[in-house]
């Protein structure tokens, strides 16, 4: 008889989250008017996705550039940690940390998985306790600098799944609890054992 480990992953932004918390870490960053300055300059990208003539990790990438591209890691990864602690614990919902607490005091492995980005989510998820992170990932150039472009693929949708699957093994050997709340979550629900679709408002 196969030993099976029981899994849960919690998406973040919408689930653990009351909101999106990218533009509030990039509003964290550059302060109210440079926010301001660089989503004007952002309006085409944005309208392009609207019309679906560029994809998610297309119009991600074009925000990061815009915001990040240039910065120094380390400087962006104290960034993060700080957001982590100051502004994050703002937006997450109690019923969310109920839920970890409680997956967490029956031993099962813990996952974080978001489209959002590796700088804020990794100090966050450390903190509370998750046993692992997977997230969309920020390139650097060969001087360590934030690139605006993503390490691989934006992880959302399938990508989400594919990704879970790799860290886990086979789903055989798997008892899968998720938590999503939105389309970007689909694979990732249609993969679990137990799937809880904004079961966390």
């Amino acid at each position: 008889m196969n030993f099976q480990q029981h899994v849960a992953a919690f998406d973040f932004d919408g689930t653990i989250t009351y909101c999106d918390t990218l533009l509030p870490f990039l509003l964290f960053n550059a302060g109210i008017w440079r926010t301001t300055y660089h989503l004007t300059a952002l309006t085409p990208q944005f309208v392009s996705y609207l019309r679906t003539h560029i994809s998610r990790q297309d119009v991600k990438e074009h925000i990061l550039t815009q915001f990040l591209a240039g910065r120094p890691r380390n400087d962006l990864l104290e960034q993060g940690e700080k957001y982590s602690q100051r502004w994050l614990p703002k937006l997450i919902r109690p019923s969310a940390l109920q839920r970890l607490r409680w997956h967490q005091r029956q031993g099962h492995r813990c996952v974080l998985i978001s489209a959002n980005i590796d700088l804020y989510l990794n100090p966050w998820a450390q903190e509370m306790g998750f046993n692992d992170v997977i997230c969309s990932v920020c390139a650097t150039d060969d001087q360590d600098r934030l690139s605006g472009k993503l390490v691989g693929e934006n992880c959302w949708g399938p990508v989400k799944a594919k990704r879970l699957l790799n860290l886990i093994g086979p789903k055989e050997n798997v008892v899968l609890y998720a938590y999503g709340d939105s389309a970007g979550d689909r694979d990732l629900l249609h993969l679990a054992d137990y799937a809880f679709y904004r079961g966390l408002q």
